[in-house]
């Protein structure tokens, strides 16, 4: 296979990264019974993640080529893997906030550049996003892998125990492995540079990107997905915990089923863009998940499980829900894909660092809202809310499909 070696690492930072960005879950469910952090208090890590993700993709995307799309890779996975080994001592909830501040560095320049790469590795439209979907599909198995992780070393038994803190020493030497694959792989980045301008230039080129109104329908329907998809991902061990009563660890690997149902979908639709038109494939998710979660959400009303439930006893509800996720998970990878697919190469990077800014701050505010509305309200109400943004995010995606087929006319 032509750029097997890179296309593995690829697959491989996406991995390590997914296992400790989308740890905020279960860190944010453990500080309240560690150090006695309110759910409000808690929900903040989102935005100790997310920010800096905003932060440094504004500011770092539309240079990256010309620092070096590998050396941007190692030195994210060299700060990980620093932190990582640190964690195992954490006893403050500063710890954390500083934990998931490096995370989101660390991940707006792996993600920058791996968006970036996806270009330089692919041929076709069709391979760009189904690559894309496959990657996508990648690191949500990479989510999955982190939950049931992390709740293999949940203390059930005692809500204060710290030993859970020792996944960090795993982590810390996967992402030194990573940093180690990568070191000694090779990518041509020829083509994802603009030898014709200056960094002044590539400000300009990357600003530019705001006159197209395609690009700006995009921006909204990332910003939309990632704000319902986020507070999802973020709260749903809090909402196995505390509105189903499941055991902790259980909650825990909640979320990986949960991530296992979104890997599976972003599968599902590396092989449906090769058959289908975008446009179908994303409102067939939307409509499908909004249906569903008018179905499922009432079943969790006045439930009653016994403590010694187990995923062999539970009930149906149980089950259903996380699996809800599947039919979310193909709209990302089709969005990006389209957008990116239809710019110059030159312009990937500046692009891609526009994805992950709306994509952060979509997270950041869905998990903030979803944690306020939990909180004073219920967790029923707060992912009723979600129907919101996936009102507004079919019809962005409708229009800008419109602009796409005009544009093409």
């Amino acid at each position: 296979m032509k750029n097997f070696n890179i296309k593995a690492v690829l697959f491989l930072n996406y991995f390590v990264f997914a296992i400790l960005l989308n740890s905020v879950g279960t860190v944010i469910l453990q500080v309240q019974q560690n150090f006695g952090i309110s759910k409000s208090s808690a929900s903040v890590l989102e935005g100790f993640k997310d920010l800096p993700i905003a932060i440094c993709s504004f500011i770092l995307a539309s240079f990256l080529p010309k620092i070096g799309i590998k050396k941007s890779m190692l030195i994210a996975l060299f700060l990980v893997s620093c932190m990582c080994f640190v964690m195992p001592f954490a006893n403050a909830f500063w710890f954390f906030k500083i934990l998931f501040t490096i995370v989101g560095v660390s991940f707006a320049l792996i993600k920058i550049s791996v968006f970036t790469s996806i270009g330089l590795v692919t041929e076709t439209d069709k391979e760009h996003s189904s690559f894309m979907g496959f990657l996508e599909g990648f690191f949500m198995i990479g989510v999955l892998a982190g939950n049931v992780l992390f709740s293999l070393y949940i203390d059930d038994h005692n809500p204060r125990s710290t030993h859970w803190l020792n996944v960090y020493w795993i982590l810390g030497v996967l992402s030194t492995l990573s940093f180690l694959f990568l070191f000694f792989s090779r990518l041509n980045e020829k083509d994802a540079k603009s030898e014709k301008t200056d960094l002044w230039g590539d400000l300009r080129n990357s600003a530019s990107l705001f006159s197209y109104k395609k690009v700006l329908c995009f921006l909204l329907c990332a910003f939309l997905f990632v704000l319902v998809e986020q507070s999802f991902q973020t709260w749903t061990p809090t909402f196995y915990k505390e509105i189903l009563k499941v055991p902790t660890s259980m909650s825990i690997q909640a979320g990986a089923v949960l991530a296992g149902a979104f890997a599976l979908g972003r599968f599902l639709s590396g092989f449906f863009s090769k058959k289908f038109s975008w446009i179908y494939v994303v409102s067939f998710c939307v409509i499908g998940f909004a249906i569903s979660l008018l179905l499922v959400l009432p079943l969790t009303h006045n439930i009653n499980i016994d403590t010694q439930t187990n995923w062999l006893n539970a009930p149906l509800v149980v089950y259903i829900f996380p699996l809800m996720g599947g039919l979310l998970a193909p709209i990302y990878p089709s969005i990006n894909s389209v957008i990116l697919a239809s710019i110059p190469k030159y312009l990937h990077s500046a692009m891609s660092g526009l994805i992950v800014v709306f994509s952060a701050i979509g997270g950041t505010i869905g998990s903030i809202i979803t944690g306020f509305v939990f909180q004073e309200f219920s967790g029923q109400q707060a992912f009723y809310l979600s129907l919101i943004p996936l009102s507004l995010l079919i019809t962005s995606a409708v229009f800008m499909n419109k602009l796409k087929i005009n544009a093409k006319k």
